[in-house]
């Protein structure tokens, strides 16, 4: 199996396939035009449910909602890897995921939306590479690098698009990603603040380590819903609080989906899927079969 550079050439420009991952609360179907629906099998097992295929102003779109669209799915147990895999054979260049997040910082407030640009990995259980020697896909072990974790160019559409649309947003903020499917003690939170993490969630790796993988641009949009545990005289984290925060701000991130998109279907990502590709190439070890992205 081949992994390939999914972008058709068309006279000056790539015509760019996204993919969406949609996290609690947002993986609304209705935001697609011409709908239809495509369940798919991969190396790794089923993805979290059926694909949604449809347009977003004439841009091709993929949209899987990550915890399955009944949200049965624990953040353990959800099938990154054939998450990805099964975008990557959908022919998507690039995967724009939404996900609920707790703030650990003052300045962060619940609703807020934060651009996230690094991550802190604390889960314990989860397969983070495709190159993992059970699958004959792909060969090889893939020392993938991490220093700049998503997409600097696709971020920077995100940012842009949520100014103009008055939105309030973060341009930049570390995520930690805890396994749950608990929240954290007090004492952890607060850790966490002190080592630079700015928000907290249970789904971002290794989604953005296996989409780099798969040579995809990869973006975040977290909507802060809380301020987990660390801040006194706040309310701790509950489910029915993430969820009211959640109901009364997902038109946020369905905005910049719906604003971004096209954007980013406008414009030329040549060098940006060609720097993913060598990266790749240059990280894999003991290689038997070719892998092209």
């Amino acid at each position: 199996m081949q992994l390939h550079v999914n972008c058709k050439k068309t006279n000056m420009y790539f015509l760019c396939k996204i993919g969406i991952i949609g996290g609690t609360g947002l993986d609304d179907p209705d935001i697609l035009e011409g709908r239809t629906e495509k369940y798919v099998d991969t190396p790794y097992g089923k993805p979290s449910d059926a694909l949604i295929l449809g347009k977003i102003k004439n841009v091709d779109c993929v949209l899987l909602a990550r915890h399955g669209r009944h949200h049965t799915i624990m953040p353990s147990n959800v099938n990154y890897r054939a998450n990805i895999w099964a975008l990557k054979e959908e022919n998507c260049s690039h995967v724009l995921v939404t996900t609920a997040c707790g703030s650990l910082r003052e300045e962060i407030q619940p609703g807020d939306l934060v651009i996230i640009d690094q991550f802190i990995d604390r889960t314990t259980k989860r397969h983070c590479t495709l190159y993992d020697g059970q699958h004959s896909s792909l060969s090889g072990v893939c020392h993938i690098p991490m220093a700049e974790p998503f997409c600097t160019k696709t971020r920077e559409v995100l940012i842009d698009t949520a100014r103009k649309l008055g939105l309030q947003c973060h341009s930049k903020g570390t995520m930690i990603t805890i396994e749950g499917p608990r929240f954290s003690s007090r004492a952890e939170s607060c850790v966490f603040r002190s080592w630079g993490a700015d928000v907290i969630n249970m789904t971002t790796v290794p989604e953005v380590i296996l989409a780099k993988e798969a040579g995809m641009s990869y973006a975040s949009i977290a909507m802060a819903t809380d301020y987990d545990c660390w801040k006194e005289h706040e309310e701790a984290v509950s489910v029915d609080k993430v969820l009211k925060t959640l109901k009364g701000n997902a038109n946020k991130a369905t905005s910049i989906l719906l604003t971004a998109i096209p954007q980013i279907g406008s414009m030329e990502w040549t060098d940006t899927l060609h720097t993913l590709k060598v990266s790749i190439q240059m990280r894999l070890m003991s290689m038997g079969d070719s892998v092209c992205v």
